[in-house]
């Protein structure tokens, strides 16, 4: 069967939903991977849950600081290969992949040395209550040692997404969900052991996941050559990887940093407000599935039509995805503002905690409409290679707005986690203004390429 599909040619709108579903499930196991461990530990964490919480919440937001620097260094590779399969050019792209798997195997154990030997320092740095301090690190320890995993785990969904695939990263996550399901509940709610267990848990899911799915795409046809021989590092192929990526990876990276400085200055009101908090950013992974998955899936459609030549294609794609990711989010944000505590209450018992939760979530009510419109932009310009764009509408955003209004709100006299959330927002807002611009810039400049093409002919 067929699985790998062009889009440069026939419809849009049906091409880029059957493409963008099973990206969407992937982010929604892959959020559900990364929730279950804070529900569990705070369902079965008896009288150390809240510490247990606060530890997994802070612990895992910095792992996932981690996570999204992979992905947006992986996300060059996906544009790449994206571009020369919509090229045709198909045995290029399994070099390409081959130097890809090269590059992200050094990256692996970089990761892994330095997070494992500087966990303290980055429990601290993080302001992780004393309470939950020990238990942080350990989290931070375990998930760490296993980097590898979590590199390879993102990269295999990386290639697939780039030659069109993106049921292979579907299987990928869904094998990874179930098994952390499994492992937490053994390893909380048996043996009792709290933060660390869920790490383990979480490291073991991934390597069993990423076992499998190599042992399924060693049974698979697919569109390029790839053998041992070309797993090696050609300069070429990782210059271009790395300057489509490193804006990506430096923009979300920094955005992240900009989030775990929030988490921080949370951190120091206390416990409760720290699991509040951390209880409300889980669901948030939840309420931005959908422009999430328009985002990845806008990426590697517009990749594939900017290598054939067809930038109005990716225009019009651009345009469905906003429409039917704005259709989703108004739903999600009715919900959030409305009902934030009873979806708080799925991972929290404590009351005080699900209330902090609900308040913060108000604020992402209104970043559930802003995003529709900032994730499929960000999308759009990555496949069209503008990731330096990207990562400076995304600094601006973190430095420039989100920080300087999260601190400004914690300063108040009566400090709101309403308040300090409505950072989020706000920034979401500039960055919108900024893309808006940006694209209109270019529609500019392709409109001037087009018509100097056609007084040439």
């Amino acid at each position: 069967m067929k699985q790998n599909q062009s889009f440069t040619e026939g419809r849009i709108f049906s091409p880029l939903i059957r493409f963008a579903l099973p990206v969407l499930f992937a982010l929604f196991l892959q959020t559900m991977y990364g929730a279950v461990d804070l529900l569990i530990v705070g369902q079965f964490g008896g009288e150390l849950a809240d510490v247990y919480v606060s530890a997994v919440s802070t612990g895992s937001q910095l792992m996932q600081a981690i996570t999204v620097v992979i992905t947006g260094l992986a996300m060059g590779l996906t544009v790449f290969v994206g571009k020369e399969i919509g090229a045709g050019q198909r045995e290029k792209a399994g070099k390409i992949i081959g130097s890809g798997i090269f590059l992200f195997g050094v990256i692996a154990v970089v990761i892994a040395v330095i997070m494992v030997c500087t966990s303290p320092l980055l429990a601290k740095a993080m302001h992780a209550p004393e309470e939950a301090f020990d238990q942080t690190v350990s989290y931070i320890r375990i998930c760490s040692a296993g980097a590898v995993f979590i590199v390879a785990y993102n990269l295999v969904g990386s290639i697939f997404r780039g030659i069109g695939d993106s049921k292979m990263p579907l299987i990928t996550v869904a094998i990874a969900c179930v098994l952390n399901i499994a492992g937490d509940m053994l390893m909380v709610a048996v043996f009792h052991m709290g933060a660390s267990g869920a790490a383990i848990a979480t490291v073991f899911a991934q390597a069993v996941s990423v076992l499998i799915s190599l042992l399924i795409i060693r049974r698979r046809t697919l569109p390029f050559a790839l053998s041992v021989k070309n797993i090696k590092p050609k300069k070429v192929f990782i210059a271009e990887m790395l300057r489509l990526g490193i804006p990506i990876a430096l923009q979300d990276l920094l955005v992240n940093i900009s989030f775990l400085v929030i988490i921080a200055i949370v951190n120091s009101l206390g416990l409760t407000a720290s699991a509040g908090v951390g209880v409300a950013e889980k669901l948030c992974g939840f309420l931005m599935l959908v422009p999430s998955a328009f985002m990845q899936s806008m990426s590697a459609f517009v990749a594939q039509n900017m290598g054939a030549k067809k930038p109005e294609r990716a225009r019009k794609a651009l345009l469905c995805g906003i429409a039917s990711s704005l259709v989703a989010s108004v739903i999600m944000a009715y919900f959030t503002f409305f009902h934030g505590d009873l979806l708080a209450g799925i991972f929290a018992k404590d009351r005080e905690v699900i209330l902090a939760a609900a308040d913060y979530l108000k604020a992402y009510a209104l970043d559930c409409l802003l995003t529709s419109f900032l994730f499929c932009f960000i999308g759009y310009f990555n496949g069209c290679g503008s990731t330096t764009f990207v990562m400076m509408q995304g600094i601006i955003g973190a430095f420039g707005v989100r920080l300087p209004v999260s601190w400004l709100m914690s300063k108040r006299a009566e400090v709101s986690l309403f308040h300090i959330g409505l950072a989020t927002p706000a920034s979401s807002l500039v960055q919108i203004i900024l893309c808006g611009v940006y694209f209109l810039t270019l529609l500019r400049k392709q409109k001037s390429a087009g018509h100097e093409l056609k007084s040439q002919i």
